[in-house]
């Protein structure tokens, strides 16, 4: 089945696509725990190799209180991606409210060793209503 991306950026040719799903079968709404699994695709389209080192993220839920995430890579990766290459990976969020938001940066290296900001767009996470 072919993902569809519903939200990108693009920083210095570099571009992350994401894609997010609700996952009833993973969350357990009685106990107040909500679970979404987002596909995240980064293509480099510049001229020369990039590295991710870090990724950095805010999430809010829906109360407004923001957690922020940080660490090395991707899913214990730091992928290389040459030019004309992209790199998909699969993670996931739970949250204590229906409705919350993702966003970041990931920090990359050229091969000139210089670090630059890959900016992750800002995706809502909203659990379809369910009636009562």
């Amino acid at each position: 089945m072919k993902q569809l991306f519903q939200h990108s950026a693009t920083t210095e040719g570099v571009t992350v696509r994401v894609a997010v799903n609700f996952l009833p079968e993973q969350s357990r709404i009685d106990a107040g725990k909500w679970f979404w699994v987002y596909h995240i695709r980064i293509e480099n389209d510049g001229a020369q190799p990039v590295q991710l080192l870090t990724r950095h993220w805010r999430i809010t839920d829906g109360r407004g209180a923001v957690n922020f995430v940080d660490g090395e890579g991707v899913v214990g990766e730091q992928p290389l991606l040459r030019s004309g290459q992209a790199h998909d990976y699969v993670s996931g969020c739970p949250l204590g409210t229906p409705q919350g938001s993702m966003q970041g940066h990931y920090t990359m290296r050229r091969a000139d060793g210089s670090l630059f900001d890959v900016a992750i767009p800002f995706f809502p996470l909203a659990a379809p209503a369910t009636a009562s």
